[in-house]
């Protein structure tokens, strides 16, 4: 099943607070996340339809303009980015790794779909802007091939927007790095 995502970065904590109560109020949508990211903004992730999570984007956009540093829309996410976001993907430790980390969360939402879209892959993990000084990363599973190409598309996506921050494929990662991760 496909859901759309909106993701809002305010530069205000407490305007973020209120947009994020304003954003829920406004149109049917579901709350991912809200909370305040490094360094001293404020960021919400709502999922549910495209027309209801644009109206509540729209909404946060026309009453708090001043304090938004970016917004997205994105419809049509895999499945596979929602889980990642609620926390419930389970990745397994196996096969090639792939990273993609970017400087914005609806960047790194953006380039995880592409990715997931791109090639025969799974989300391992995916954070977004806590304790990561507002930047996020995805990290993929797969065969080598697979994967190579999934962090190139992310990646390409990432850097046309220039929010790129590093990318990376291990081909065979070591037993203890997966232990870690």
């Amino acid at each position: 099943m496909f859901k759309a995502i909106g993701v809002i970065e305010l530069k205000s904590i407490p305007k973020g607070v209120e947009a994020t109560d304003a954003a829920l109020k406004s149109a049917g949508v579901e709350l991912i996340s809200a909370h305040p990211a490094c360094p001293g903004k404020y960021e919400m992730i709502l999922t549910g339809s495209i027309s209801n999570v644009t109206a509540a984007v729209s909404h946060v956009l026309s009453k708090f303009e001043g304090y938004v540093i970016d917004s997205s829309v994105m419809g049509r996410i895999d499945e596979q980015v929602i889980k990642a976001l609620f926390g419930t993907q389970t990745g397994q430790k196996k096969g090639s790794l792939g990273l993609i980390e970017t400087f914005s969360a609806a960047t790194t939402i953006k380039a995880a779909d592409l990715a997931v879209k791109t090639a025969r892959v799974e989300i391992f993990d995916l954070r977004v802007s806590r304790g990561m000084g507002g930047k996020g990363v995805v990290m993929l599973t797969g065969e080598v091939g697979d994967v190579m190409a999934a962090v190139e598309s992310g990646s390409a996506y990432a850097k046309t927007t220039g929010q790129l921050s590093s990318e990376a494929v291990i081909a065979a990662p070591h037993e203890d790095l997966w232990n870690q991760l």
